[in-house]
């Protein structure tokens, strides 16, 4: 979203200040980004943390935001607003009658096999 762009704008910004460099390029780009955990998906932490919570504990879905939210230590409204637009908009995530599922895609992103379940 362009308030997420904004903000690591800010923060890339201020590691290269902090480098004392004049201007931004791609390595200063990568060298912020791997230090804020943010992989080349955009995806931080928190993010990471819901999908692999899914997989780990709930065999990747279907859950509900409730349970979801619980496990990562997160307000369900945070999750609804912060993280699960983005990991739906990317394919990550489905939202199905039943929960929340992860998509084959997120398995292949996190490098962990992905078995189709019933």
């Amino acid at each position: 979203t362009p308030r997420i762009a904004n903000r690591l704008l800010k923060r890339v910004r201020d590691f290269a200040m902090v480098k004392d460099q004049t201007a931004i390029d791609i390595d200063m780009v990568d060298y912020a980004l791997d230090l804020l955990k943010i992989d080349r998906e955009g995806l931080d932490q928190i993010d990471r943390k819901i999908l692999t919570t899914m997989i780990d504990y709930y065999a990747g879905g279907p859950v509900g935001v409730k349970t979801i939210a619980a496990n990562i230590g997160e307000e369900i409204d945070t999750v609804e607003s912060m993280y699960e637009p983005y990991l739906l908009q990317i394919g990550f995530l489905q939202r199905t009658p039943r929960g929340r599922m992860v998509t084959a895609a997120a398995y292949a992103h996190l490098n962990i096999p992905y078995t189709e379940s019933d």
